[in-house]
């Protein structure tokens, strides 16, 4: 399967080249790393990311074509329509594609979902059952989960069942009224011009983008407010000229005759790319989220749920839920200072809202997922991350929008007189038993890793990566070692004077 993918990747190569060819791989065989950054960007802002990843809608899309084309092959033939099951055999057919499918793509996670899902509605086809039904969702869930259960608490499957749950209910409550309007009324007459279909279109989109936006906040911080607009926009292209193409790429190469098709496969490609960096550059099109608990994400999932299985006037209650998991999530304090794992990075909350770091080694990725959460647009370089913080030999000193210091002691002499003066001390090293400031050590870091902290009357709130009490499998606690605290107690901090602001040349070379 690598040699098929190698084998795809260099025809492709031979006609497309950029971006148009980089995304027809991502499409064909799952390889992702070619993308130009500032197209990757532009797709996950404009809420088409979900086109790179091999998911359910490229399942769906290759074994509906297979299937639709085969039968349409097979009913030419009237004997075969008239005494064979043709649809089943189709079914049968459009199931093998979508393995094979699976294994050129890679079979990520995501993947094998989206093939026990459509296998599920392919095998019920088979059998005479109804294909798109709640009960075909839930058979597929539990596949998954008993194959790994570890999925649950991924974003890909969470945002596939929730996406997918939402367009079971469109078909079941929202088709059924669209369509049962009378053939001479105006509807049909709209319809004649395609009207209907757009408009499930314009539906599919927004009850998917809206299914997801909770696990895209919980997971990425981001929300897509044009999401619909781009979807609308491209999707069609993709489903009616990219898709197939590459399908019919793949068949016509042994024969040599897969050129053309990858030409066409780039001209659907460049359109998506236009919607999406057009969609990217509108006024307020990235939506960033702060982070928030699992409280308002299981309240939304709940009202997901409660949204799309309820049949009476109580299925509002759902809808109660979305608004209070809304209203919950925004209401979430952000934390006030931010420590990681090795203690060498510290960000301070302060007057002016917005964090400023501490640090003493770059960690670009570290950097970048805490400015997400705290959907904060700025890059790990901006030079106003390090406005107020004073660094020298010995440590790192912020004030907190409270006017307290938190200082980040890096020799002894330092510890001893931050032990003195601060509001919160911050070391790799071992602290000394007498210091009389609140203290994060490398004891507790090492036992409960990194770690946020919220101001309140008493002192810090503490949030760990691994608080006290837990002991998992995959997370198992460390012994030894004082008992992990869950809060720390301040006292009024002395005052000192804070250094002048550092400059980004300065940051560096005590990195």
């Amino acid at each position: 399967m690598q040699g098929l993918r190698d084998a795809i990747d260099a025809r492709i190569r031979n006609v497309l080249d950029g971006d148009q060819r980089a995304i027809a791989t991502a499409l064909l065989t799952g390889r992702r790393d070619a993308i130009s950054t500032p197209v990757n960007d532009a797709m996950f802002i404009s809420g088409l990311g979900h086109v790179l990843s091999i998911s359910g809608y490229h399942m769906a899309v290759v074994a509906g074509v297979v299937f639709f084309a085969v039968r349409a092959l097979l009913a030419l033939i009237p004997a075969l329509t008239v005494g064979f099951p043709i649809k089943k055999w189709s079914a049968a057919a459009a199931l093998g594609a979508a393995a094979f499918y699976l294994l050129l793509s890679g079979a990520e996670v995501a993947t094998q979902r989206s093939f026990f899902m459509t296998a599920v509605v392919l095998i019920a086809v088979m059998v005479d059952r109804r294909a798109v039904t709640f009960r075909t969702l839930a058979v597929a869930a539990m596949i998954v989960l008993a194959l790994a259960p570890e999925a649950l608490v991924h974003p890909s499957f969470q945002m596939s069942f929730a996406a997918t749950l939402g367009l079971v209910a469109l078909v079941q409550i929202g088709m059924p009224r669209l369509f049962a309007s009378p053939d001479n009324s105006a509807s049909a007459r709209v319809a004649l011009w395609g009207g209907r279909e757009i408009m499930m279109l314009a539906l599919a989109s927004l009850v998917a983008g809206l299914a997801t936006t909770p696990y895209a906040a919980f997971h990425f911080h981001r929300v897509t407010p044009y999401g619909v607009v781009a979807n609308l926009a491209a999707m069609p292209v993709v489903s009616a000229v990219v898709m197939p193409a590459g399908l019919l790429g793949l068949l016509a190469m042994p024969f040599g005759l897969d050129g053309v098709f990858w030409r066409i496969m780039g001209a659907g490609i460049d359109w998506m790319i236009v919607v999406t960096q057009w969609v990217a550059a509108l006024p307020g099109a990235i939506g960033r989220m702060a982070a928030f608990g699992t409280g308002p994400l299981v309240a939304a999932s709940a009202g997901i749920v409660l949204l799309g299985l309820l049949r009476t006037p109580l299925r509002w209650l759902g809808a109660a839920a979305v608004v209070l998991a809304v209203v919950w999530a925004l209401a979430v304090p952000q934390p006030d200072v931010l420590v990681s794992a090795d203690g060498r990075n510290v960000g301070v909350r302060g007057k002016d809202g917005r964090l400023h770091l501490l640090r003493t080694a770059k960690d670009a990725f570290l950097l970048k997922e805490w400015l997400a959460a705290d959907a904060d647009p700025r890059q790990p370089t901006d030079a106003s991350l390090a406005e107020g913080v004073s660094c020298d030999e010995a440590g790192c000193v912020a004030q907190t929008a409270a006017g307290g210091l938190i200082t980040l002691a890096l020799r002894p002499d330092a510890l001893a007189d931050d032990c003195e003066r601060a509001a919160l001390v911050v070391t790799m090293r071992q602290a000394p038993p007498s210091c009389a400031s609140p203290l994060i050590d490398q004891d507790r870091l090492r036992r409960q890793g990194a770690l946020a902290l919220r101001r309140t009357r008493d002192g810090f709130a503490v949030d760990a990566v691994r608080p006290k009490g837990i002991d998992r499998p995959w997370s198992p606690a460390v012994a030894g070692g004082i008992e992990a605290e869950t809060n720390l107690v301040t006292r009024p901090a002395a005052p000192r004077a804070v250094d002048a602001t550092p400059s980004e040349a300065d940051l560096q070379a005590e990195d």
